[in-house]
């Protein structure tokens, strides 16, 4: 037989031995180091467990598509979910098939506190929303070590109160969150902290630590529980393999008794055998075990027989009602838990500890022994080693608090995501068949069948978001590859794979509607995420051509679809901005007519000139790129001589010297004169080309000169420049020199886009100057300034584009602000606070703002937390999806540590301006020494 071909390994860079740097032994990298060679599976198991499946389209079988409707919070305790499970502050494996997390009850609560609570969005007066306080503390990429907190109330818990009140506020007003119920008055709550450490690959070591923070003793019961995910009742073939009808079990092996631990015996036919053994908490109560079924409670949720005994919502039974019928007595079942009484006093701790590891493979000491505490210690120690400050950056101890909070989050949200959309639609054998309407023509993802989900995948909000988005997932992945490269490269190429993307090239949205249009920002992050990865020269080629050949699908589709009259001028619809436009431009105008959307088209450029960036790249090593590179090299500048000249000035209004969106009705053209987003984003569409690349590319070299001296048409949109080194780059960029400094001089300005805390969505011009748009007979359509909660329903109300700060976006300007800078270097000044700076200040500055959200001010008071009782301790972050733009509080989900985890590289860059130092600059080009920072504004 021929010998096995193996595909050669590039180690990325933050996995690299570095000459003369920190030479002391690293066991988090050489764990990542294993896992990327296929030598261990230390990711196996993770943080995967959802903290929301109900209220998800997927499972979601009504006929109205109401998902929310259709599978409640008050179902989620009795009902099995078909297609994922949650929990709270817990972990399962990477296929979800056995869970772990906890369950607390006050003594008070009228339901065993199992999940996370939140309004669903119809209920919210700004949509959907959690509505309890937790923290994602710490993780380490192959989750070794983890840590994250919940407070838990000592009063019952106020779901009426919350439902109620949020019910009878307008989207005027705030949102009403728990802490304005009273429940967390003088700080009578129970902080819950989960921590797991990995002795090994499989074995799981958790410590759960309670403390009374309240003034009087208090008691508290806590269930950690382990539970199998119900994957035998569906019908039809066994998911991961196994026999038909193949049930798993979990069984008693001993019980806490006379000091002894418990042990749980978990068998399941992929999985082999794990046991998990519970010991006596540290104030020495002995836990009752208790047994039940994971299977919807028939009963309760539909008033029909239920298929056994004993069912999901047992434990709240036996808790909680006192009912110990509700509980299998013979000691199995497919969920179980261990129930704890606390008596603890006021600012005291209680500990329990658990584990959980391979049956077969007993440790030779005893599982709660020396060793235990011992392994804590030393992955606490390796964390600490692996955010170094050569991952981190030379940070203070606030912006460490910060950063390494954000890669908490955007770790612990990783979650197990399942949905196979045809299994979906057709419905399984062993259930009632959907019903019809769910596969009529247009309906829910009926075109998108062929979408087999079956993952790991980075999520944006594991509560609200608990499915992934493919923009956002994009600037995921650009934070991850800090800290977990190969993970970073492997969520990029699996949007793309052929389960996923669709056959037409199109990328799914996300589960609401997967043919949806976001942003063609993945084209971007996967360049960005390969000069992340990679030192110049030892860069992951293999990588940049996989996901360049599904680009060029995407890219195509986009051509094809999203520009049906050629003319280079493109209208994605909302584009990921939600309400930021006049209407919803996702749906027929109301006007007629249609939109040529400067975002839309300033997208596209900006796609096609990275696309243009990766060909040369790949054009290197491999000639054959050359002529796709001077495809994208023309059809770069094509669009931006539409954006600019089309009908005579494009989508750039001179008078105003800004970019609009054009209304084009029965052949009129009609500015929408909003100034937002949507007019700043085509300075985002600006590539260099340095002299020494196309050098050695005499097939792009030659084609591009022909192309620019019989193109002078067109030939004016590509701009040359010497650097201080002697070699010459080019511009290519949809702004000219006088447009863009026109766009920088609102962007910059504090009285248009330019907020304390980053760049509004929305100038603050259009709160004394809404513009207002009206229609034949009279109907009326504005957009005015909104700092903060959206005041419209439109796109479903629970985020705002009109005027808070968006993290993706600012990043995004950040990047283009200094490639403008490397071509112009200090030549070019834009104002700023009255004084002129170069463009490398403004993105100081503007960084500076941005991480400013986030670090404590001279009180000790962060703005992203508002003005709330969590600011007592502030050393717990929360990381949402936007803020406001005037005060810096953070809004909509309140754990959006995906892309908002991005503030953890500008942290890293701040500190590098602060002193010399040999780190290459993130865009890859050249050494970057000490910056003069202008003086705060």
């Amino acid at each position: 037989m021929p010998a096995r071909r193996y595909t050669p390994v590039v180690l990325p860079r933050q996995l690299q031995d570095v000459p003369g740097g920190d030479t002391r032994p690293n066991p988090e990298r050489d764990r990542l180091l294993a896992d990327l060679k296929r030598e261990a599976n230390w990711k196996r198991w993770g943080p995967y467990l959802s903290e929301r499946q109900w209220g998800t389209v997927r499972e979601d079988y009504s006929a109205d598509g109401n998902c929310w409707g259709y599978f409640t919070h008050e179902h989620a305790r009795s009902r099995a979910y078909r297609w994922g499970e949650d929990g709270l502050l817990g972990i399962c494996d990477r296929e979800c098939r056995l869970c772990f997390a906890l369950a607390l009850w006050n003594g008070k609560d009228p339901i065993l506190k199992e999940r996370l609570f939140g309004l669903t969005g119809p209920e919210g007066n700004h949509g959907e929303d959690v509505k309890e306080e937790y923290f994602y503390l710490d993780s380490t990429p192959t989750h070794s070590y983890m840590r994250a907190m919940y407070r838990y109330p000592q009063a019952e818990f106020p779901y009426a109160k919350l439902v109620e009140t949020n019910a009878k506020r307008s989207r005027d007003e705030d949102e009403f969150e728990l802490a304005d119920t009273g429940v967390l008055d003088e700080n009578r709550v129970w902080e819950v902290q989960a921590e797991y450490a990995k002795q090994s690959e499989d074995d799981l070591l958790i410590r759960i630590t309670v403390t009374n923070k309240g003034p009087d003793a208090a008691t508290l019961h806590i269930l950690p529980q382990i539970w199998f995910r119900n994957t035998w009742v569906w019908g039809g073939k066994v998911e991961g393999g196994g026999e038909p009808g193949t049930r798993p079990k979990l069984e008693a092996v001993s019980l806490a008794a006379k000091g002894a631990a418990a042990e749980i015996k978990a068998s399941h036919a992929t999985l082999g055998e794990m046991r998990l053994v519970v010991e006596k908490a540290s104030g020495g109560e002995a836990p009752a075990m208790l047994f039940t079924e994971n299977e919807t409670n028939a009963a309760r949720c539909f008033g029909g027989p239920n298929p056994c005994p004993f069912v999901k919502d047992g434990f709240h039974d036996r808790v909680v009602g006192g009912v110990v019928e509700a509980v299998n007595p013979v000691g199995f079942g497919t969920k179980c838990a261990a129930w704890y009484t606390l008596r603890v006093p006021a600012g005291k701790s209680a500990t329990i500890r658990a584990r959980l590891s391979p049956a077969a493979a007993k440790s030779a000491t005893a599982p709660f022994g020396p060793e235990f505490d011992q392994v804590f210690a030393a992955r606490i120690a390796e964390a600490d080693r692996f955010y170094s400050p050569g991952r981190l950056g030379r940070l203070n101890d606030d912006e460490k608090t910060v950063a390494r909070q954000a890669y908490a989050g955007l770790l612990w949200s990783k979650q197990f995501y399942h949905y196979i959309v045809a299994d979906w639609l057709d419905g399984d054998p062993a259930q009632v068949p959907p019903p019809p309407e769910r596969k009529q023509r247009g309906a829910r993802n009926t075109d998108w069948r062929h979408l087999y989900a079956r993952d790991v995948i980075s999520m944006p909000d594991k509560w609200e978001y608990p499915w992934f988005a493919a923009w956002d997932l994009a600037f995921h992945c650009v934070a991850l590859s800090n800290v977990d490269p190969q993970f970073a490269k492997g969520q990029l190429l699996l949007m793309m794979r052929e389960w996923y993307m669709h056959p037409s090239g199109a990328i799914p949205a996300y589960e609401f509607a997967f043919g949806d249009v976001n942003p063609p920002v993945h084209a971007w992050a996967c360049w960005r995420v390969y000069k992340i990865t990679g030192r110049r020269g030892e860069r992951d080629h293999a990588f940049l051509a996989r996901a360049f050949h599904k680009l060029l699908l995407n890219f195509t589709w986009w051509v094809n679809r999203k520009d049906p009259d050629g003319r280079n001028v493109f209208g994605g619809g909302f584009l990921g901005l939600d309400n930021i436009g006049v209407f919803d431009r996702s749906k027929p105008l109301p006007t007629g007519g249609h939109l040529e959307q400067a975002d839309g088209t300033a997208w596209m450029a900006f796609f096609c000139g990275t696309m243009l960036s990766i060909a040369l790249e790949l054009a290197s090593e491999d000639p054959a790129y050359e002529d796709v590179a001077s495809k994208f090299f023309e059809h770069f500048i094509a669009i931006i001589d539409a954006m600019n000249s089309l009908g005579g000035s494009g989508l750039w209004d001179e008078k105003d010297g800004f970019y609009y969106d054009q209304l084009l009705v029965n052949g009129q053209s009609t500015p929408l004169r909003v100034r937002s987003l949507v007019g700043i984003i085509p300075i985002l569409a600006a590539e260099i080309i340095e002299e020494r690349v196309i050098e050695k590319l005499p097939g792009f070299r030659k084609r591009m000169h022909w192309f620019l001296e019989n193109r002078q048409d067109l030939a004016k949109y590509v701009s040359f420049m010497s650097s201080d080194a002697g070699h010459e780059h080019g511009l290519l960029a949809i702004p000219s020199r006088d447009r863009l400094r026109r766009v920088l001089g609102y962007l910059l300005d504090e009285n248009e886009f330019f907020s304390p805390h980053g760049v509004r969505s929305l100038s603050k011009f259009h709160a004394a100057n809404p513009y207002v748009l009206r229609v034949d007979g009279g109907e009326e359509y504005r957009v005015a300034y909104v700092p903060g909660e959206s005041n419209t329903g439109l796109f479903g109300g629970n985020s705002n584009w009109r005027g808070p700060i968006w993290m993706p976006i600012n990043y995004l300007i950040l990047e283009a602000l200094e490639r403008y800078h490397h071509f112009y270097g200090d030549s070019m000044t834009v104002p700023m606070g009255g004084a002129e700076v170069s463009l490398r200040q403004a993105a100081d500055e503007l960084r500076r703002r941005l991480a400013g959200v986030f670090l404590k001010d001279a009180k000790g008071r962060r703005a992203c937390m508002g003005q709330t009782p969590i600011q007592a301790n502030a050393s717990d972050v929360l990381f949402h999806e936007y803020f406001h733009a005037e005060t810096g509080r953070g809004l909509g989900a309140s754990h959006q540590t995906g892309w908002t985890a991005l503030v953890a590289p500008m942290l890293k860059d701040i500190a590098h301006t602060r002193a010399p130092s040999d780190m290459a600059h993130p865009d890859g080009i050249g050494k970057r020494g000490p910056v003069k920072r202008p003086a705060p504004f």
